[in-house]
């Protein structure tokens, strides 16, 4: 696939290459409002790093000459020097004038020499942000004094390298994914925009804004007042706007200063009266997180679920007894959406044509078993990556402690994450996290657990620990399960007989795809009975929770 192709004297970068290198140009509208909050009186000199087009550099050139600057001083720099070229040009046909280098930003000494940095840094998720061009960006980050995890995507280290082009008093004004906000590896970033800066402010979508075809989130990040040295701030504001066209009007801020400028700030997104009522009870003994109940894991890798889970007829078919296979929840989670999975659930789904067979012969290996590994050598699976990697190719690891877990937990969700109680005893492939119960309540949360986390608070917390992924699904990895808040064992064991005799209306509902009404009966158990919440704080955080989930399925919607 060429990176540009050309068409009579015009140049135009495919789809493809500005995807693999992480540009996504940015509407007009939002240039235009960074650029006029950004720019303060005429002189004003203008950095856009990674300019793709120069959108940012034409909307600073407006507003300078509007301002009565009829020199204005434009910045750029780009990697893509096809982009570079067709910058010059716009830039030219609108009477402006800016000098933009070609380069990777990251080998380019950070001098602070500009008022204002504008513009929308390269987002190159980690799977594909590796080598070379890897460790470039974190070593730039790192002048900085910020350390980034190896999960971190391009964007964290970009933003982190161009405030250090700022001048003492600049201005910043980004456009970056809403990951800023959620993601354990942008931690050291929230950190550092609070100590670099006297005021920060943030405006979130309610809507996606870069088109169909973009599905990431955003957030601008508008950063008064640099100074390397601090003092910083404590706090940010937090605007919400429904989409560009919203940016010319007015919007109405709410203060949100976390506790620990690292931890996650979802939590902004609450209104007040939800935030306090959620503050509080997080804070009681009634609440724990998912982590005091014991340990959440990836499920099994295999490589090729297609190669090593079967059907039970299709295992039979080729002579496989249970000495070749063990049992399995098969990939995907929507037979996961009830309180419990039954061995009897399970054979059904089994007869009905689901993969609940997991390929894992023992050894001394059957002829049945050695047929199907040979099938799976002609047909290149031992080739895969997981399966390439390990020996022999065919044993899949099972992960610690070498059991089936007591929970499965959903991993991608189209309402909210759910627990299913591991009656059946089954593995599971990794579409599901696994959790394994610890110290002396394994019986009780593997029992009533499911159940219990169907209350408003653990409900609105899936929201805030887990992310939006594309189409509007929630997606909870191991390490924000942890975080996840759960009822503490006292509060379940309190309430456990009032649980249980709820347990087959709860289920029905569920079936019946009714979980706002299983939510309400947990609620008035579990909240309004055991932790003695009002109704009125309860129905805060329901409503909270259901405003998240709406705008996570707006924003998914495009």
């Amino acid at each position: 696939m060429p990176e540009y192709v050309q068409t009579g004297l015009m140049t135009f970068d495919t789809a493809e290459a500005r995807k693999a290198r992480g540009a996504f140009f940015t509407p007009p509208e939002i240039a235009e409002f960074l650029v006029n909050w950004a720019i303060r009186a005429p002189g004003d000199s203008v950095l856009e790093p990674s300019c793709g087009e120069a959108v940012f550099l034409l909307a600073a050139g407006r507003r300078l000459r509007g301002m009565g600057d009829l020199a204005p001083d434009l910045h750029g720099a780009d990697l893509h020097e096809a982009s570079v070229r067709a910058a010059q040009a716009r830039l030219t046909s609108h009477g402006l004038e800016a000098r933009i280098s070609v380069g990777d930003f990251f080998e380019r000494a950070a001098l602070p020499a500009f008022d204002v940095v504008v513009g929308n840094p390269p987002f190159v998720r980690y799977q594909a942000f590796t080598g070379s061009a890897r460790a470039r960006a974190r070593a730039a980050a790192l002048g900085a004094g910020v350390a980034l995890s190896g999960l971190a995507s391009s964007w964290a280290a970009f933003l982190v390298h161009a405030v250090l082009f700022l001048k003492d008093g600049g201005r910043l004004g980004m456009v970056v994914p809403a990951e800023l906000l959620t993601v354990n590896y942008a931690a050291p970033v929230r950190s550092f925009l609070l100590q670099r800066f006297s005021s920060v402010q943030l405006v979130h979508f309610v809507e996606r804004v870069f088109g169909p075809d973009v599905q990431e989130e955003v957030v601008l990040v508008l950063a008064d007042g640099h100074h390397p040295d601090g003092p910083g701030t404590d706090h940010f504001d937090l605007f919400e706007a429904r989409d560009a066209a919203a940016l010319r009007g007015v919007l109405s801020p709410r203060t949100w200063r976390p506790s620990d400028p690292s931890e996650k700030w979802s939590d902004a997104f609450l209104g007040d009266e939800a935030l306090v009522a959620y503050q509080q009870v997080l804070a009681s003994e009634d609440m724990t997180t998912l982590s005091a109940w014991g340990d959440t894991t990836l499920g099994i890798v295999t490589g090729n679920n297609k190669f090593f889970t079967l059907p039970p007829a299709r295992a039979e078919d080729l002579g496989m007894t249970d000495v070749d296979t063990v049992r399995v929840s098969p990939p995907g989670s929507s037979h996961l959406r009830r309180l419990r999975l039954t061995a009897e659930y399970l054979d059904q789904i089994g007869r009905n044509g689901a993969p609940t067979r997991l390929f894992r012969p023992e050894l001394p290996l059957s002829s049945a078993a050695e047929a199907y590994i040979t099938a799976g050598e002609a047909t290149a699976v031992d080739q895969a990556y997981k399966c390439r990697v390990r020996k022999p190719w065919w044993r899949v690891p099972l992960p610690a402690p070498k059991r089936p877990p007591d929970l499965f937990l959903t991993y991608m969700n189209a309402d909210t994450a759910r627990l299913c109680s591991n009656d059946a005893r089954a593995w599971a492939v990794n579409s599901v996290h696994g959790v394994y119960l610890g110290g002396g309540f394994r019986s009780l949360g593997a029992e009533l657990l499911p159940i219990a986390a169907l209350n408003s608070i653990t409900m609105l917390g899936a929201e805030l620990v887990g992310r939006a992924y594309g189409g509007g699904v929630l997606k909870i990895e191991p390490r924000e399960a942890d975080a996840w808040p759960m009822p503490s064992p006292a509060l379940i064991d309190a309430v456990a007989d009032d649980l249980r005799m709820l347990v087959p209306r709860v289920e029905d509902l569920l079936l019946s795809a009714r979980l706002g009404e299983a939510a309400t009966l947990v609620d008035d158990v579990l909240l309004g009975g055991g932790a003695r919440l009002s109704r009125r704080e309860i129905a805060a955080m329901r409503d909270a929770r259901n405003l998240l989930e709406a705008r996570r399925k707006a924003r998914g919607r495009g």
